[in-house]
């Protein structure tokens, strides 16, 4: 991406169009504040075990940035990549990276944090059989399709172009240029791993051991997780409370209930039930802030009767029987915004965000949409359902009030209900497992501040998080192209243009962009949510 030779990555590191701030840290505890206070937050039972490169949904994502720090980090205020345990990242092509790491970290159990740490993680991560949700991030490094090809067996154990030099040194050599690489580093599948995990993975796993500000002491699946701060954490961000007790939750309006009641000190999903409310409830304990997230409708495209030449048809004509702006004013109280294409407006103009690129596809018109449906074969079996999960996000309100959009417009040519599955991780589960027969919700929350992961996660064929297993040629050929592009600005460009061929065949529907919202008690202060929308758990104050 940005043309850089040579290049030093140290000190701040440049995301996309975000707010300018200073480095580090800042803040202390104040008078009237108890640092051995636990924090009592709501949450949802991961996916998958919480190895850093088999995460990539949020609940999970919230733990890990609490128990790992990587070699960057980004900032909680303004989303802005900086080094953290990465004391200089250095390139004179934008292909061959040296890292330098800065020296007295340690994980929780004692073990210092050495160049080994990241490079046999990432090689755990990479492999295939492994079977990390994960591992495509590794794939631009040397040696990834022999350590994790596209079919046949796994052909090397290593990626080739991972090389320890020394305790605190390591090079990188990438598949492709790629300058703007080192900004993806703060996304938890780079995190280092302890030699526990590997001489003691299932132990490990019951309970993770990282390098962050706080360690896991306990963990009952769907009841509460329980951290405690790190005294011995060697970074600046140290907690500035005791610990989190993460709370178990399938229904949010419960956990909403038990926040006002006292019972609990934070809710960051506030659900729509209650938006009509928050204010009065809570008072100026109520925070409705912008964040990098999507949410879109996704196809089965495993199911050929969603895949046929005329289905983007289909799909326009659903997209265009969606009145967004009265769903988002309704029943999200306007914390969220109708989309007009398949990125974030925090990107800004520079990053790649294009207001109103949907065009056509995203204004509510019934009768256009009527014609486009029908045009396009009509809906498969005459019956539209709708998969969510019904243990938080207010999925079933908005499920309902789509369909009842759906079915005004297309009338008796069409029947759409919602199709609920009871928590999260089920729901993952059969999305993963291809269980779908129809549309299902697809939430995305950035990974790190650039367009390419808005796109290629999600519509790359093959790639992790292309739940729909979508594919197409030109849209793959123009993400190749765009990483390898040297220059930042015609890397967006490119970007771009892969954009629009999701945008032509109507890869996914755009619904709305996603604030972030939290509620809290008169407990606990300095409450926040960073610009991934996930509460910035360590600067929370509880009051004595």
């Amino acid at each position: 991406m940005r043309s850089a030779t040579p290049v030093t990555w140290g000190g701040c590191l440049m995301a996309v169009a975000l707010t300018t701030t200073a480095c580090g840290a800042s803040g202390q505890n104040g008078a009237g504040t108890d640092s051995s206070g636990v924090v009592r937050a709501s949450w949802a039972d991961p996916q998958n075990p919480l190895e850093p490169a088999n995460t990539n949904e949020v609940q999970g994502g919230k733990v890990l940035d609490m128990i790992f720090r990587g070699l960057v980090r980004y900032d909680p205020r303004t989303g802005r990549a900086q080094n953290m345990l990465a004391r200089k990242i250095t390139t004179a092509d934008s292909r061959n990276f040296t890292i330098t790491l800065k020296p007295g970290w340690r994980f929780s159990d004692g073990e210092p944090v050495t160049a080994r740490s990241f490079v046999d993680a990432w090689n755990y991560g990479a492999s295939l059989k492994h079977n990390q949700k994960n591992a495509y991030f590794f794939g631009y490094i040397d040696g990834y399709e022999k350590v994790h090809p596209l079919s046949g067996k796994q052909r090397a154990n290593t990626l080739s172009g991972l090389r320890v030099t020394g305790p605190l040194t390591l090079t990188v050599r990438l598949n492709q240029k790629f300058s703007t690489w080192p900004t993806t580093l703060g996304y938890a599948a780079f995190a280092p791993l302890p030699r526990s995990f590997f001489t003691h993975h299932s132990s490990w796993l019951k309970r993770p051991v990282g390098n962050g500000p706080y360690t896991v002491t306990s963990y009952t699946k769907g009841s509460q997780m329980s951290l405690r701060k790190w005294d011995r954490y060697p970074g600046r961000d140290k907690a500035r409370n005791g610990g989190v007790d993460l709370k178990v939750y399938t229904d949010n309006n419960t956990a909403y209930t038990d926040l006002t009641a006292g019972n609990l000190d934070l809710v960051d999903d506030v659900p729509a039930a209650q938006l009509r409310n928050v204010k009065a409830d809570l008072g100026g304990r109520y925070l409705n802030t912008p964040a990098g997230i999507i949410q879109t409708l996704a196809f089965p495209f495993h199911d050929k009767r969603w895949n046929t030449k005329d289905g983007w048809k289909v799909r326009k004509g659903l997209s265009m029987a969606i009145n967004r702006k009265e769903i988002t004013e309704k029943i999200f109280q306007r914390t969220r915004t109708p989309a007009t294409d398949w990125t974030s407006p925090v990107l800004g103009a520079e990053g790649g965000y294009r207001a109103g690129l949907c065009g056509e596809a995203c204004t509510y018109d019934p009768k256009r949409a009527r014609q486009l449906v029908k045009e396009g074969g009509g809906i498969p079996g005459g019956r539209l359902t709708i998969a969510y999960n019904a243990d938080s996000g207010s999925h079933k309100e908005w499920v309902d009030a789509v369909c009842n959009n759906i079915n005004r417009a297309l009338g008796k040519d069409t029947a759409c209900v919602g199709s609920p599955t009871g928590t999260f991780a089920d729901f993952r589960s059969k999305i993963a497992q291809g269980k779908t027969t129809g549309p299902f919700r697809a939430g995305w929350q950035m990974d790190y501040p650039l367009i390419q992961n808005f796109l290629e996660p999600l519509y790359y064929t093959d790639a992790s998080s292309n739940d729909g297993k979508w594919s197409n040629k030109t849209f793959d050929r123009l993400v190749n192209e765009a990483n390898a592009e040297p220059d930042t600005a015609a890397a967006v460009k490119k970007f771009q243009q892969a954009e629009d061929v999701v945008r032509d065949q109507m890869a996914a529907i755009p619904l709305w962009y996603q604030n972030g919202s939290a509620g809290y008690s008169d407990k606990i202060s300095h409450v926040a949510l960073n610009p991934f929308s996930v509460p910035v758990y360590d600067r929370i104050t509880v009051k004595s």
